[in-house]
């Protein structure tokens, strides 16, 4: 497999975590069979590319960029018969080398105006002549100047002032292409992006969500400026009207999800936990009707008494059961019966799958905020009736291979690589819920939700309570066309699933400041101000169908 490792002269510079390579814990198993899934390639309608993951280091630079270690660029190697290159690779030196650049074939049958064709010259990007920090001589970044009719869709990397060879690289027709934007910072000569100065990105489509044919190409993109500034690559765009051969069928999906299903610890100290929705309908929750709030409904097992479909008007809504013990029983959910509903979609052209896992908890307990040395409960802050929280998983259908995960935390989130995530069991994510909030995080410890040493705290650690996702799950939703499972009704009820409690957010202001000294009450108030809207004042969220990353991407 190429030169995956980094490496540079030891008088040079310490050793990067690039130098380094990551694979998964365990082998990928055998998958069930299917139509096209994990079978190595994927046709975008006349256009074959299939995903390399090994690689020639071509140039590196070991200052700038994230925790100012610098970044390598390679060449993809190893390149299947009659496959072509289509962009190069680069990476920070702050991670273990995981990545992968698609490679294409034409598969038009047309030798005049074939998918792929070579570029006519190049353009110079940048180079690092004038560049006086640690790095491996010099690297030059050129964009290939695609013929009429054709658009470059990646750069060529070199260690000479001399143009490449056009052979090196092929560019894309235009049809096979979409709108790409940069997203996240790669490297650029400070610790921090500069707007003014080179840096360089990886990109994503534009236009993203289980309907979206835009698809990664793994490449990156150099320009002047910062994230928004234009630049002139594109992605890929798959124009299969079969676009979900590639996605895995009902048995593959159920096999992936045992491969990568998470293990969640829950906090030592944590009051509130998942349950089924089957169990918190069983056990006495509540649908109310605007106007009829003297006559709850009990809810069927699997939600059919529950209205489908409409909009969330403030019509109907769900609360814990009336009698106090019963509430009392439900709020702490039961996590025996805690379930993984599964919601399955294709992203990236349907290159990738996505499978979210949701989680559904009764109650979110009430927050708590360190403010410097003070750590101080907020009483009724954040507490709210009904919790949903999810974590992505992002499957290669080239492979089946995990290549990233989504953490879900309160109204944003985060993408971690494979390479950077903690593992149990072979090739399980581990997931850490943090206390009261049920935020997803992918380390333990203590985040905060603010600065300066002010913020609401958000707590995880180990403990003997813990949910192995792939021993209780159910498949609810498969966004592509054949769908192979039944939606269950509750997932197309679109109200909230806990009630709209009005407080005097004023006066739960003052208790927590009664414990505060005089200067910091004026910074504990500034923090309450700029909480996300879900914490102030009780409000059950809506159900995960009604959540923007359903039918788009994470946030």
């Amino acid at each position: 497999m190429g030169n995956r490792l980094a490496c540079c002269r030891a008088d040079e510079h310490v050793a990067h975590p690039i130098e380094t390579t990551f694979k998964l814990p365990s082998p990928l198993p055998t998958w069930p069979p299917g139509s096209g899934f994990a079978s190595g390639s994927i046709n975008l309608g006349g256009l074959q590319v299939c995903q390399v993951s090994s690689f020639n280091k071509i140039w590196a630079i070991h200052e700038g960029g994230p925790d100012n270690l610098g970044a390598t660029f390679f060449e993809p190697s190893q390149i299947p018969e009659r496959f072509s290159v289509l962009g190069f690779y680069c990476q920070p030196n702050n991670q273990a080398l995981h990545g992968w650049v698609l490679v294409g074939k034409d598969g038009t049958n047309d030798p005049s105006n074939g998918a792929l064709k070579e570029p006519i010259d190049y353009t110079p990007i940048w180079n690092s002549e004038a560049l006086h920090i640690n790095k491996d001589g010099n690297g030059y970044i050129w964009c290939p100047v695609p013929p009429e009719g054709y658009a470059a869709i990646g750069h060529v990397v070199t260690t000479s002032p001399e143009k490449p060879s056009t052979d090196k690289i092929r560019c894309v027709r235009l049809d096979f292409t979409d709108q790409c934007e940069s997203d996240t910072w790669i490297w650029g000569p400070g610790k921090v992006i500069d707007t003014n100065g080179i840096n360089v990105f990886t990109m994503r489509p534009e236009s993203r969500g289980p309907q979206a044919r835009g698809a990664c190409l793994g490449t990156f993109v150099a320009k002047n400026g910062g994230k928004d500034s234009p630049h002139s690559l594109t992605c890929l765009k798959n124009n299969n009207p079969d676009y979900a051969q590639s996605m895995p069928n009902l048995s593959q999906i159920e096999a992936l999800f045992q491969a990568y299903a998470p293990f969640m610890y829950f906090h030592p100290e944590e009051s509130y936990f998942p349950c089924s929705v089957e169990w918190f309908f069983s056990n006495g929750a509540l649908l109310y009707h605007k106007g009829e709030e003297s006559n709850p409904v009990k809810i069927e097992p699997m939600g059919s008494s529950l209205p489908q479909g409409g909009s969330n008007n403030g019509e109907y809504w769900l609360d814990l059961p009336g009698d106090a013990r019963e509430k009392e029983i439900v709020r702490r959910g039961d996590l025996q019966s805690g379930q993984a509903y599964l919601h399955v979609k294709p992203m990236n052209g349907a290159t990738f799958s996505d499978i979210a896992i949701w989680l559904f908890y009764p109650f979110n307990g009430p927050a708590r905020a360190k403010v410097k040395f003070f750590n101080v409960s907020l009483g009724r802050i954040g507490q709210h009736v009904g919790d949903w929280e999810h974590v992505t998983l992002r499957v290669s259908n080239f492979t089946g291979e995990l290549w990233s995960a989504y953490f879900s935390q309160h109204s944003k989130g985060v993408w971690v690589n494979a390479s950077e995530l903690e593992f149990h069991s072979g090739n399980k994510i581990v997931v850490y819920s943090s206390w009261h909030g049920h935020a997803m995080y992918p380390k333990p410890g203590l985040v905060l939700q603010g600065n300066g040493g002010i913020g609401i705290r958000n707590d995880t650690k180990k403990s003997k309570n813990f949910m192995d996702t792939g021993v209780n799950y159910s498949v609810v939703a498969v966004d592509y066309p054949n769908s192979p499972v039944n939606e269950p009704p509750w997932l197309n009820y679109f109200r909230e699933w806990g009630p709209k409690i009005s407080y005097d957010l004023k006066k739960e202001i003052k208790k927590v400041e009664k414990l505060l000294p005089g200067k910091l009450k004026l910074a504990f108030e500034k923090l309450v101000r700029d909480l996300p809207r879900e914490m102030l004042g009780e409000e059950g969220p809506t159900g995960p169908k009604v959540k923007s990353n359903w039918s788009g991407d994470e946030l």
